[in-house]
């Protein structure tokens, strides 16, 4: 398998604010990308340990390479060279104009125009690297920004997003816009009436406007049932959801603008500004991490969201776990809910992580995807189709990331299910016992690292099964097959621990499918 192909990053910023947020916004050289960490949450006690982030620049300069080319300013050196190598990183400025800072006369910032400005610069990265696309990287309002340039911008030019953009990856963007637990709706009206200091871009009509091109645009605003969210699969503006990655953050305790008030405003769901809802993209690839906005325990300067984009970007394989063939036990009254870790081997952190401490568990039952009369994918097995289907992650393999002194990269899939007891449409606690799982086990997942293999020698055991501290584990030869002949696609079926079966039922396991990326 070639390696994936190095391209230009372009970073996009989020939100500032105001004249004030916008002037002390330009003062940064890189607009945050270069923010670090020194706290993290691994500590005994919950109490935080010292843990020194770089900022997702400095480690994709340590680690991937890539080059930070500036001459007075990144603008200056694009000016004056000719060529610039492909795997570089840019920032894209476009609250300069905005700012009052340079003693000229400040523009108001715009949405179109700040993705119009988006695609000058990747045209000229673009024609001066030789690149044929680039990478976005956005936090925030930059993730609009993008959406912007890829949705309205380039389709209302005629021109295909996907020819410009490679990979779209987001940081706690508000594709759903902005929304508020309190006020009924009214915070939220004032706000786009009065577009103060331009928040109105995270309301729905102004959302319509800029992610719409404009042969579609219905002048009476957005039509009933639009979902700002969703970005279209077909059509002018179509863009392949397996080349957007979002990442959700779900802290909005360690979010302390307007100290506090905007958590609080925004609710417990949210990483202190987006709800968590409204960070997703439907159908594109995500990760739930404990992390705010932005702030000390930010997303963006954080090593769970940096694992998620290198690996996103550079990766070489996808993988994704779902649990295949459900049949929920129905007891009266009782409704399910999973919760979902995953970790990698070497790192000190979880790379994706749904609970419900975190407000974000897996709903089970009406969340659970029914795959009846749906045609099965090869290499599923009888009774699998009268089941259900319920994603639990998808994430990414780096082949060149293994420890040095293992020939496999091993990952943990930490799965528990919980039950909760209505009486009455009321939730009961009689039985209950909290934080207790009715299921609770961890699946170990080892994948062969030669990255000139199609197919992966890829095995798994429950921790259940597994004798001795895990570390010490070795999977001794048990390699699982691949029950999909289609080339390019390799599938299996993990069996659960006995004693989930009277939970998912005899049918229920563990489906793994594992395909080239890159």
């Amino acid at each position: 398998m070639a390696p994936t192909q190095k391209l230009p990053i372009v970073y996009v910023r989020g939100y500032a604010g105001g004249t004030a947020g916008i002037d002390k916004a330009v003062t940064d050289p890189f607009y945050g990308f270069n923010l670090g960490s020194t706290h993290i949450r691994i500590g005994p006690d919950d109490e935080p340990c010292f843990y020194q982030f770089e900022s997702p620049l400095l480690r994709l300069h340590l680690d991937e390479g890539y080059h930070i080319l500036v001459d007075g300013g990144q603008e200056l050196y694009l000016a004056t060279h000719d060529t610039i190598p492909p795997d570089s990183i840019w920032i894209h400025r476009f609250y300069d104009t905005a700012a009052t800072t340079w003693d000229g006369t400040p523009h108001e910032f715009r949405m179109e125009t700040a993705a119009q400005d988006l695609h000058r610069l990747i045209e000229t990265v673009r024609e001066k690297s030789g690149a044929p696309r680039v990478h976005l990287v956005a936090h925030s309002m930059g993730g609009l920004v993008c959406r912007c340039l890829i949705q309205k911008i380039l389709p209302d030019l005629g021109l295909d997003p996907a020819d410009h953009v490679d990979k779209l990856f987001t940081y706690g963007t508000p594709h759903g816009g902005i929304a508020f637990d309190v006020g009924f709706g009214v915070l939220e009206k004032l706000r786009d009436l009065t577009g103060v200091n331009g928040a109105d871009v995270f309301g729905p009509e102004r959302m319509y406007a800029y992610l719409t091109p404009a042969k579609l645009t219905d002048p009476g605003g957005p039509p009933q049932g639009w979902d700002s969210r969703a970005m279209p699969d077909d059509g002018p503006s179509a863009f392949p959801h397996a080349r957007v990655f979002c990442l959700v953050g779900t802290d909005p305790a360690d979010y302390d603008v307007a100290h506090g008030l905007s958590a609080a405003t925004v609710g417990p769901r949210s990483d202190g500004l987006v709800q968590t809802d409204d960070a997703r993209v439907p159908g594109a690839h995500e990760a739930y991490v404990h992390r705010s906005h932005s702030g000390s325990y930010g997303l963006v300067n954080s090593e769970e969201g940096y694992q998620n984009l290198r690996r996103f970007l550079f990766g070489d394989r996808r993988v994704e776990a779902e649990l295949v063939g459900v049949h929920l036990a129905r007891p009266a009254g009782t409704v399910w809910q999973a919760e979902v870790r995953l970790s990698v081997r070497g790192l000190q952190i979880v790379t994706h992580e749904r609970t419900t401490a975190h407000w974000c568990p897996i709903q089970l039952g009406d969340g659970a995807q029914d795959t009846a009369g749906a045609s099965p994918r090869a290499g599923t097995e009888a009774g699998e189709a009268d089941g259900t289907t319920v994603p639990l992650v998808s994430t990414f393999l780096c082949s060149g990331l293994r420890a040095a002194d293992s020939c496999a990269l091993r990952y943990a899939l930490h799965l528990r299910l919980l039950s909760l007891h209505r009486c009455e449409g009321v939730l009961s606690f009689r039985d209950h016992l909290e934080q207790s799982a009715d299921f609770d086990d961890t699946l170990v997942i080892d994948v062969g690292a030669d990255p000139a293999c199609d197919v992966p020698a890829l095995s798994a055991t429950w921790n259940s099964a597994i004798q001795g501290p895990i570390s010490d584990y070795r999977p001794a030869g048990r390699v699982l097959g691949d029950e999909n002949p289609a080339p390019g696609v390799w599938v299996s079926h993990i069996a659960l621990p006995a004693t989930a079966a009277p939970i998912l039922g005899e049918d229920a396991r563990i489906r793994l499918t594992v395909t080239p990326w890159g």
